[in-house]
């Protein structure tokens, strides 16, 4: 059987982020992506200029549409910009059966713009979160959804990660991006256990994507039917290898995207090179 994964998020008009970015993340680790587009936004690498958000009854006949025909095997959700787009998600979920579903609470894109309107955020924990196999906060996202201060050190992620579950999450990967030190730690915090995720911290500019980028590598792991940490340490390699191979690519003149072909670009390469002769063979 072929691995199916479905994003449910925004349009990202610039390539480097949503529904562009997990279809991307999807095809570089084998599995077939599917969508369900939420919102539309005019966007590129220095921010975002508009966003329209698409109805909630059309988001449900998308879903309809899919989850009907397509044996999907995991979901992905990013941004939802509204209650009623939550509302409607979550029916379609229930409706669908679908219990291998990752949640990134998309609330703010990497150029400060926020993306979650205000009192769309009690939904989002009160519908979504208990839905969810796992969440994916940022440190901004998980001190949002709690009402509390950024967390500082990997103890007070793990508590934030711990209250998170109290609120109905199976399990939190509380990602370390935002920090500082030399290396990036994320966490992924179940009922009783805890994966401590690190990698060297990639000081660049191009970061456009990443939390898109970790959260459908997750999805697109259990859709191959990776156990939970598995597909969180698989995740946690790509997402790094594509930070390290983003300053090869030229997009754009402010945060730019994650290289999330890279793997294949560079056997491309390499095959061409090996065709002309080129490496003095």
């Amino acid at each position: 059987m072929t691995a199916i994964a479905v994003t449910i998020a925004g349009s990202d008009s610039s390539g480097g982020a949503g529904i562009q970015a997990d279809l991307k993340t999807f095809s570089a680790l084998g599995v077939y992506g599917a969508s369900v587009i939420t919102a539309l936004t005019a966007q590129n690498t220095k921010g975002v200029t508009g966003i329209r958000d698409v109805p909630p009854e059309f988001i449900g006949e998308q879903i309809d549409a899919v989850f009907s025909d397509l044996v999907v095997d995991a979901v992905k959700i990013g941004m939802l910009s509204t209650a009623a787009a939550i509302q409607a998600v979550t029916e379609g979920l229930d409706r669908h059966g679908q219990t291998k579903v990752v949640l990134d609470p998309v609330m703010v894109a990497t150029s400060g713009d926020r993306l979650l309107q205000p009192d769309a955020v009690e939904m989002l924990v009160q519908l979504l979160i208990p839905r969810a196999l796992v969440i994916t906060p940022n440190l901004p996202e998980a001190a949002a959804l709690l009402g509390r201060p950024i967390a500082e050190s990997e103890h007070a992620m793990r508590g934030q990660a711990e209250r998170l579950i109290l609120l109905g999450a199976k399990a939190v990967l509380i990602k370390g991006g935002h920090g500082t030190g030399a290396e990036s730690i994320d966490l992924l915090v179940g009922h009783d256990t805890v994966l401590r995720l690190a990698a060297p911290r990639i000081e660049t500019q191009s970061t456009h994507g990443t939390g898109c980028t970790l959260s459908s590598a997750i999805a697109a792991g259990l859709a191959k039917g990776l156990p939970l940490q598995d597909a969180a340490r698989e995740a946690k390699d790509f997402v790094t290898g594509a930070i390290a191979a983003a300053n090869r690519l030229t997009i754009g003149s402010g945060h730019g995207p994650v290289h999330h072909l890279h793997r294949w670009w560079e056997r491309t390469g390499k095959k061409k090179s090996d065709a002309f002769g080129i490496n003095g063979e």
